[in-house]
């Protein structure tokens, strides 16, 4: 009984090592190296962002925004952060005029992937949460829940000094007062803006 228990135990361990060793290369990862040329500091503005509910196609609609933040250079993430970010003139349907107020700042921009032939990272923003107020009407903005930030999905381009942002997983919470069936609780919403940077940035990796 002695020697099959512990025959047991032994042909276990040897599993247990071939499994590791079986996964190791699939849950291996790589850290990539990014340089950003000049990094530092940056401004960007963007015109006419929107905020779009996907499930009732509400969009609020800003005359501009303006964002601020720290490019780095090395290994990982993030390459870059966003310490500051408005909003100006935003207006929904009926004309209704909001506010809109960032948390939990900074946010983070990650970069993914690098394609050197256009010269377009792709990457994403985390962190991202947000309250609008506006008309009686309030909600707070974040990611799969109330207390989970978002993380939006964009590209740079070093051609035009732009960062797209689109997509993620923004969705409304804590909506109260008038909004009129406009914006409801665990609707998701998409974030579309294109921000140019004041002065060039250069993203690459090799």
């Amino acid at each position: 009984m002695r020697n099959t228990v512990k025959g047991a135990l032994v042909a276990a361990a040897a599993l247990s090592a071939a499994a590791g060793l079986a996964l190791a290369p699939a849950t291996a990862t790589t850290t990539a190296t990014w340089t950003a040329s000049p990094g530092g500091a940056w401004t960007a503005k963007a015109a006419s962002p929107k905020l779009t509910d996907t499930r009732t196609g509400t969009k609020l609609t800003c005359s501009s925004s303006s964002a601020a933040g720290v490019l780095s250079s090395g290994n990982g993430l993030p390459i870059s952060t966003i310490s500051s970010v408005s909003w100006a003139s935003c207006t929904g349907p009926l004309g209704i005029t909001f506010a809109v107020t960032p948390q939990n700042l900074p946010w983070g921009i990650n970069a993914l992937t690098y394609n050197s032939a256009t010269g377009v990272t792709t990457g994403t923003v985390t962190g991202v949460k947000a309250h609008i107020s506006g008309a009686g009407c309030t909600a707070d903005f974040a990611g799969p829940t109330s207390t989970t930030p978002a993380t939006l999905t964009g590209t740079y381009s070093n051609s035009t000094n732009t960062l797209t942002i689109s997509g993620g997983d923004l969705h409304a919470y804590n909506v109260s007062g008038s909004c009129l069936g406009l914006l409801n609780n665990g609707d998701a919403a998409t974030y579309n803006a294109a921000y140019v940077l004041s002065a060039p940035q250069a993203i690459t990796s090799p």
